[in-house]
C-alpha cells in the first residue's frame, strides 16, 4: 500500500513524473499495467530513496517516516 500511496504522489507533480520515467526507463504504460507490481513500486521507491528532498516530501505528504519507504522498498525486493 504504502508503495502505492509513493507512486501516486510522484506522478501527482509533472516534472518529478517526468524524472521517474527518464531516470528508470519506465513507461506510462508500464506505470499504469504494474501499478500492483512490486518491481515497478520497488523501483519507484528507489527513485525516490536516490533524491533525498523527494524521500522527504513523499513521506510527509504520506504520513509516514522516510526510513518507512525505504523499508517498503526493501521488504518489495526480498
Amino acid at each position: 500500500m504504502t508503495g502505492l500511496q509513493a507512486l501516486v504522489w510522484t506522478l501527482g507533480e509533472p516534472a518529478r513524473a517526468q524524472r521517474l520515467l527518464d531516470l528508470t526507463g519506465l513507461t506510462p504504460d508500464a506505470l499504469r499495467n504494474g501499478a500492483t507490481d512490486p518491481a515497478i513500486l520497488a523501483a519507484l521507491l528507489d527513485f525516490l530513496a536516490g533524491h533525498e528532498p523527494d524521500l522527504i516530501a513523499c513521506a510527509e505528504a504520506l504520513g509516514v517516516a522516510p526510513t518507512d519507504l525505504v523499508q517498503a522498498r526493501d521488504a518489495l525486493l526480498a
